[in-house]
């Protein structure tokens, strides 16, 4: 380890002279030669160092969610060219330069800490071993190692033996409970942070192999964690599970606010957005006005959340525009009264009446006309064809009487009459 830091010695310098600084503050509220003073030197180290590497992680989710979308074409490219590997590699390349993005994107803060990280306990490594380092003279370095952190100096380990931790003025017990302590924090803390980007921040639609290797990576890393956590110096305990507790805020910040299309947080996310939008009326921010522009946007392709939420707007008589701002929908303002009196969408709907039967059409015309079925249906209209009279002679027993009409006639030509002598 010592060979790596001294790789990043370039740094030390710079790294020193911040620390320093922050001491300068907190060593006038507490005490120069506190383990406050110190430690939140430390503390604002990693804060400092962590507000300047937002964009890189703002640019580190953008490249993971197109990881994310890219994983099944890379499955196709993979099963198509898998006894050629020049050409999946090729393939591969132009599917990142197509889509904007690199595997290598995903990684930029953990690149960019490292320098920090390995500065950082080259700078600690230095004032355990009595050396002076960067800016930190003979009397820092004095103030330095008289720092306790709950019993525990800043340098010493969980390894260091007895005699080692005399000299340092600690006892072997406080300085195994509290960094045991820490290591544990600082393993359940990267444990819970990779559990909530797996469990809400993924899109449960899609299976790929990335799902799977983030799964074990969320096992893997804590062990990692707790491996090499015990050769850390307290000083760099306290800085790396400040890293995390920051990774998880900043992780939880945005799958509340900005979550991946298609998982469970998007789905939290659309209901509350639906809740506030119904409830207002509007978007009521250029982030919210950013999300539904982008949900109508998509159209065919939106998922089953977008869907419930574009659905939840129709109902409540609103309709998403495509620049993200929300409105009255036609049927809505159709039925507004003409005072301005505001009405719902269902009541604008037009009812058409029900199909009645027979019987209760006649009761509908008895409760208007006053009068009984049989007197109705003997005055409705009869046939245009009137029966005509009939012959003498042909009329048959009982009255009965058939017209032309009625009696049955040949069908075809029929023969002429033949005309009468004289």
């Amino acid at each position: 380890m010592d060979t790596i830091a001294s790789l990043f010695s370039f740094i030390t310098t710079p790294v020193s002279w911040v620390i320093v600084q922050f001491h300068s503050v907190y060593g006038a509220i507490f005490g120069p030669d506190t383990g406050w003073a110190w430690g939140l030197s430390i503390v604002s180290l990693v804060i400092l160092i962590r507000i300047c590497l937002i964009p890189l992680f703002v640019k580190q989710i953008k490249a993971t969610r197109a990881m994310q979308t890219l994983q099944p074409e890379m499955k196709k490219i993979q099963e198509r060219y898998k006894n050629d590997k020049q050409r999946q590699s090729e393939e591969m390349m132009k599917l990142y330069k197509d889509a904007g993005t690199n595997p290598l994107s995903s990684c930029l803060p953990i690149l960019a800490q490292s320098p920090f990280f390995f500065a950082l306990y080259h700078v600690l490594n230095s004032i355990a071993s009595n050396d002076t380092v960067g800016v930190i003279n003979e009397r820092l370095l004095e103030s330095a190692q008289k720092a306790h952190i709950f019993g525990a100096p800043l340098a010493a380990k969980f390894t260091d033996n007895s005699d080692k931790l005399e000299a340092l003025n600690a006892s072997l017990t406080d300085v195994r409970i509290v960094t045991a302590l820490m290591i544990v924090l600082m393993s359940l803390s990267q444990f819970y942070t990779q559990r909530q980007l797996m469990t809400k921040n993924v899109d449960t639609t899609v299976k790929t192999p990335f799902m799977q290797q983030q799964k074990m990576l969320m096992y893997v890393f804590p062990v990692i964690f707790a491996v090499f956590g015990i050769n850390f110096p307290v000083g760099v305990l306290v800085y790396w599970l400040t890293t995390n507790v920051w990774t998880m805020g900043q992780q939880m910040y945005v799958i509340h606010n900005n979550p991946t299309p298609g998982s469970k947080a998007q789905a939290a996310y659309l209901e509350r957005l639906t809740k506030h939008v119904t409830h207002h009326g509007k978007t009521r921010n250029r982030r919210d006005r950013a999300v539904v522009k982008a949900i109508v946007a998509k159209g065919r392709d939106r998922n089953e959340h977008e869907r419930k939420f574009i659905n939840g707007l129709n109902k409540a008589g609103l309709a998403a525009q495509a620049d993200g701002v929300v409105i009255k929908s036609d049927a809505t303002a159709a039925a507004q009264a003409e005072d301005g009196s505001p009405t719902t969408a269902q009541a604008a709907k037009r009812q058409q009446p029900k199909r009645q039967s027979k019987s209760q059409r006649q009761s509908g015309a008895t409760r208007a006309t006053g009068e009984s079925p049989s007197l109705i249906k003997a005055e409705e209209p009869k046939d245009d064809v009137k029966p005509a009279a009939a012959k003498k002679g042909n009329a048959k027993p009982g009255g009965s009487t058939r017209s032309k009409a009625q009696s049955g006639q040949r069908k075809g030509p029929q023969r002429p009459k033949s005309p009468s002598k004289k």
